[in-house]
C-alpha cells in the first residue's frame, strides 16, 4: 500500500467507483492487470507516443509505473485505470490508460485533481481518448465531488490540447508553467493548464442534453 497525506478537497480515502460508470459501447475503464504490462511497454517505448513526454522508459520502469498506478487505485478506488477497446472481434483490447491523478510534482496550482490519458497510438484518431476522459470527468465529479479538474500538457502537443478544449477546458495562458519535474532548457518544460470546474461541466453536460449532442466523442 502507498501511504500518502489525507487526499485534498475532502476525498474520501476509498470511493467506490460503479462498473456502470466505467464503460461505454465502445471501451470500459478498470483495474490493471499483469496481462497489461507487456502491450504497455510497448506504448511507453513507442517514440511518438512519447514525443512529449521527458524519456521513453525501460521495461522495468514501464513495469514499475503501472505498479504504482494499480496500488493508487487499490488504495483509492481511483486512478489511472486501464483501457479496454471493445470493438476488437476476438476479445477486449488493453490500448492504455485514462483516469484522474494528484500530481507528485508541486506545481503552481496544487492541490489539484488532474485528468490524463496515454493510448496505443494505433487507436489515436478514433475519439477515444475523449470518450474515456469524459467518463473519468464525470466521475471526479460526481463520485468524488471535485470542485474542479485540471488538465496539464506540453506547449507543443496540439493532439492532446485538443482532447482538453473538447472536454470543455479552457486554458488561460496566463496560468501557463514550467514543469518542475522537466529540465531547465528543455522543450518540453513550458505546459499549458487547462481547468473545468463542477459548475462548468454540469452547464455543458445539460446544454448537450438539451441540444441532443453526444457525450461519447
Amino acid at each position: 500500500m502507498i501511504l500518502q497525506a489525507p487526499l485534498p478537497f475532502g476525498i474520501p480515502a476509498y470511493t467506490f467507483i460503479p462498473e456502470d460508470w466505467m464503460r461505454t459501447g465502445r471501451l470500459r475503464l478498470r483495474q490493471w492487470v499483469k496481462e497489461d504490462l507487456a502491450p504497455f511497454a510497448a506504448i511507453n517505448c513507442d517514440p511518438q507516443v512519447m514525443r512529449h513526454l521527458p524519456a521513453l522508459l525501460s521495461r522495468e520502469q514501464s513495469d514499475a509505473h503501472a505498479a504504482r498506478i494499480h496500488a493508487l487505485i487499490e488504495q483509492r478506488g481511483w486512478g489511472f485505470w486501464a483501457v479496454d477497446s471493445l470493438q476488437e472481434k476476438d476479445e477486449p483490447r488493453f490500448i492504455g490508460f485514462v483516469g484522474l491523478h494528484i500530481p507528485q510534482a508541486e506545481l503552481p496550482f496544487s492541490p489539484c485533481v488532474e485528468v490524463g490519458w496515454r493510448l496505443d497510438r494505433a487507436f489515436w484518431g478514433k475519439g477515444l481518448a475523449t470518450e474515456a476522459a469524459r467518463l473519468a470527468v464525470r466521475i471526479g465529479f460526481e463520485a468524488l465531488n471535485l470542485p474542479e479538474i485540471v488538465a496539464f500538457t506540453a506547449r507543443g502537443n496540439q493532439r492532446s490540447s485538443a482532447v482538453m478544449e473538447r472536454l470543455g477546458m479552457r486554458n488561460d495562458p496566463a496560468d501557463d508553467f514550467d514543469h518542475p519535474a522537466v529540465a531547465e532548457g528543455s522543450a518540453l518544460r513550458p505546459h499549458r493548464l487547462y481547468r473545468l470546474t463542477r459548475g462548468e461541466w454540469r452547464s455543458r453536460t445539460a446544454d448537450s442534453a438539451r441540444n441532443g449532442l453526444p457525450q461519447g466523442r
